[in-house]
């Protein structure tokens, strides 16, 4: 039953791939990439009329089934490469090297049919058959994988139905070798079904006959996996055929050489993987003889960004990052980083995987050819003394540089000035620097050096607002201490008239204290690390804090204090203090004469209100949109413009906000606004203070 299915299933995959061929043929001249295609088609089809008619055993089928294989090797050949201009050798390499595999094949059949039916010179033969295939298979499968996974996502949808037929074609033939070297035979049913399958996958090798743009990108990663995979595949290969050969001698040491072979291979990997020198070598040799170039320019440039542009409190100084960043990109041990003044003074800076101490040095000669020409140092043609030549001068540099073992100088040029040089180790296998090196440092030395600078100019900005943090609290400290010295010199006025008097004794030395303490405060304030921003709230009585402050400006002006003792706010005591000494005393200076001001503490539900009117010259609405709560802007001869400002700053700091309303000739309210507090909160507070 199993036959003559296969008989028939045969007869209609040799008139389907017949078919497909002559279909082919239309596009002969105008496409070269059908020609493998063409090809490949016709095989199958004569393959499968050779097998109907002479059987599976037959010299014609069995020379047939190589070449197809080729025919569609050289397909997939043709659409990887066929839009490159520079292609991977290491691509072709594989491709050459599965080629290679299919020609043993071809004289393993032959050598098959020249041979008599039984001994061991046939068993070999028909066990190196077998392994032939199985490789042939697992290496076409991987070549399947590698240009589907490169195909452009425009490309894939044309080519996938092809690559599914090709990829079930390989599997079925691994499937089968698989079969037979497991049992020594190769199996029948599966043998004679192959026309049955193939006649199944003709639809899908129908649409790789479709006039389709199909785009590959070339992947330097995927082609050193497809290698990989190769020799890997290629050492179960080789474990394989020598367990088969072993097994042929029938010997009785057979056992000990297999656990001898196989100790030997597996030390060699656990010795030889893990070293750095070993794998750099390797990585070196691949690059220099299967690709065009020594390095992969996007893989490169991605590692690179991500390496320099790393942030976070965990990430290392920009100086060290650049030095990584280089020394990663060339694989390079390690390096260190010099940066430079205007003088042309050279200081040792950020350090990676560095191992000697370095001194700094001056240099205007060698440091203007770094910056004018991009001069990239090549230590290998430096002596033992640090001296080198370009251009018919001669240059030094330190002995140090050479004896750390330094492999290459890059430049690092911002805007035409020479920022830094960094001195790059040599790789664990040490090279000749090329044309790629140059070109590389060249362009990665530019591109570092925008980051150096980027972070050159955060610090500066840093140290900028640093500063002005500095002189915003100086300033305000300054306004603070105007109105002290005012207080003060009150005070020493009034002590020539009423010394005598035991109550302005008492009051004169409460006031000095004040004084002093509200000055330690600013002191405070000035000195770094201050937060004076963010003091914790508490709660507040209103009335409790407000008095002593008018009672003290009482002595120089009518002030008026009205509202219940039980209110009180959520706020920050000294700065409330604070922003309603600014806030009166601009009253007092606004005001002439005995006119009184007035201040009115109410509450609203959740909110406390604090009103400072004066009947004073009043201001203008342009004045209080534009001025009033600028810095540095007065309406008063000799004044900060400070005041108003820092009170709204302190008074929305602590939730609160700070609203005015004024009239020319009017006078000026002043309104803080804050949360309500408990009252008992207070009492509570002052008990535990207590």
């Amino acid at each position: 039953m199993i036959g003559m299915i296969g008989l028939w299933s045969d007869m209609i995959a040799a008139c389907l791939y017949g078919g497909l061929a002559l279909w082919q043929l239309r596009h002969w001249s105008a496409d070269t990439r059908s020609h493998p295609l063409t090809a490949a088609f016709a095989i199958i089809a004569a393959w499968m009329a050779f097998k109907a008619s002479e059987g599976a055993d037959h010299l014609l089928p069995g020379l047939a089934e190589p070449a197809r294989n080729v025919a569609f090797l050289a397909f997939m050949h043709a659409i990887a490469m066929g839009r490159e201009q520079a292609p991977l050798r290491a691509l072709g390499t594989v491709y050459g090297a599965v080629a290679a595999v299919v020609g043993c094949q071809i004289l393993t059949v032959c050598l098959l049919h020249s041979i008599r039916a039984t001994g061991v010179a046939h068993d070999a033969a028909e066990a190196a058959y077998q392994v032939l295939g199985l490789t042939v298979s697992a290496g076409a499968l991987i070549l399947v994988h590698n240009l589907y996974s490169q195909a452009q996502a425009g490309s894939r949808a044309a080519i996938r139905l092809p690559m599914l037929g090709l990829a079930a074609m390989w599997t079925y033939d691994l499937h089968l070798y698989t079969v037979a070297y497991l049992t020594r035979d190769m199996p029948t049913d599966l043998v004679a079904l192959r026309g049955a399958m193939l006649a199944l996958l003709a639809p899908f090798f129908a649409a790789a006959g479709r006039k389709e743009s199909w785009s590959v990108e070339l992947s330097r990663t995927a082609t050193f996996q497809s290698l990989s995979l190769l020799a890997i595949f290629g050492y179960l290969i080789l474990m394989m055929s020598a367990t088969r050969a072993l097994e042929a001698v029938k010997a009785g040491w057979v056992g000990m050489a297999q656990a001898v072979i196989l100790l030997l291979m597996a030390s060699t990997l656990l010795i030889l993987l893990p070293s750095r020198r070993i794998r750099a070598w390797m990585r070196v040799t691949t690059a220099k003889h299967f690709f065009p170039h020594r390095y992969d320019y996007r893989a490169e440039w991605l590692r690179f960004t991500r390496t320099i542009g790393t942030s976070g409190p965990d990430a290392l100084p920009i100086d060290v990052r650049v030095v990584k960043a280089l020394a990663q990109a060339a694989d390079a041990s390690g390096g260190m980083m010099l940066t430079l003044d205007g003088d042309y003074r050279f200081a040792p800076a950020g350090q990676w995987n560095w191992r000697m101490d370095a001194q700094g040095w001056q240099d205007a000669t060698l440091g203007r050819l770094l910056e004018e020409r991009a001069f990239i140092i090549d230590f290998g043609t430096v002596d033992a003394d640090g001296k080198f030549s370009f251009g018919g001068s001669n240059f030094a540099l330190p002995r140090w540089t050479v004896e750390a073992g330094s492999w290459a100088g890059v430049p690092v040029i911002h805007n035409d000035r020479l920022v830094a040089l960094v001195l790059l180790a040599a790789p664990p296998v040490r090279r000749p620097i090329d044309w790629e090196d140059f070109d590389l440092f060249r362009t990665a030395g530019i591109e570092a050096a925008s980051y150096l600078a980027e972070a050159q100019a955060q610090e500066k900005l840093a140290d900028a607002r640093r500063f002005d943090e500095f002189n915003r609290r100086f300033a305000f400290i300054m306004h603070d201490i105007k109105n002290l010295v005012s207080q003060i010199s009150l005070v020493a006025r009034n002590a020539e008239r009423h010394a005598n008097n035991p109550e302005f004794r008492a009051d004169m030395i409460a006031t000095l204290q004040s004084s002093v303490r509200k000055m330690n405060d600013l002191l405070a304030r000035l000195s770094k690390g201050a937060q004076d921003d963010i003091r914790p709230s508490r709660p507040v009585e209103v009335r409790l804090m407000l008095a002593p402050l008018v009672e003290a400006r009482r002595r120089i002006h009518p002030i008026e204090l009205s509202g219940d003792a039980g209110i009180a706010v959520q706020a920050d005591g000294a700065g409330f203090e604070q922003a309603v000494t600014h806030l009166l005393q601009n009253a007092i200076d606004a005001s002439t004469g005995g006119q009184p001001i007035r201040i009115a503490i109410a509450q609203a539900g959740a909110l406390v209100t604090v009103a400072i009117a004066d009947q004073g010259c009043g201001m203008s609405a342009e004045f209080i949109r534009t001025r009033l709560f600028q810095p540095f802007a007065s309406t008063k001869e000799g004044g900060f413009g400070i005041g108003a400002y820092e009170a709204r700053s302190l008074i929305e700091a602590m939730g609160g906000r700070l609203d005015v309303d004024s009239r020319e000739g009017m006078g000026t309210t002043f309104t803080i606004t804050l949360p309500a507090a408990d009252i008992a909160a207070v009492l509570e507070e002052e008990r535990i203070r207590a």
